[in-house]
């Protein structure tokens, strides 16, 4: 018995083979989880991922790009959006909607990075035109009046 199949259902079991090989038999579920493969094992928990098998998210990225652009004029190693997306070569209003994503909700950059925002939330809601007020931008996201939890 060469190879790796994936069962569903069933119960784990060891079976040997008359060679002295033997197969281990766990069933598991594997689902998707933003953009993840995720481990579910018989008893319904999730195998936790090592920290080097989880990438970033796109949104993730797009807030990590935004800050690290703000932090690069604020500090003066660029004069100005333009020059900056020049030298990254970017076009000045992608750079100017990653940059949006400054300004928004504490409780709504910790969801981004535990990836808890509502599913239906995109990176193109949040960086367009943003509400300057933190209780607006969570009504356009949909969650007015409550603080996002993070997940």
């Amino acid at each position: 018995m060469n190879g790796v199949r994936i069962h569903k259902i069933g119960a784990p079991e060891v079976i040997a083979a008359s060679d002295g090989r033997l197969t281990l038999s766990v069933p598991i579920q594997i689902k998707r989880r933003s953009g993840r493969k995720l481990v579910t094992l018989p008893n319904g928990e999730a195998a936790n991922p090592r920290p080097w098998d989880v990438a970033a998210t796109p949104m993730q990225l797009a807030l990590a790009r935004g800050y690290r652009w703000l932090a690069m004029l604020e500090s003066g190693e660029a004069k100005s959006i333009t020059e900056l997306a020049t030298r990254e070569k970017i076009d000045n209003s992608y750079m100017c909607r990653m940059l949006n994503l400054t300004t928004l909700a504490p409780d709504i950059v910790a969801a981004i990075l535990d990836e808890s925002l509502p599913p239906h939330v995109t990176v193109h809601e949040l960086a367009i035109s943003p509400p300057v007020l933190w209780e607006e931008q969570r009504e356009r996201i949909g969650v007015g009046g409550e603080r996002l939890q993070a997940g």
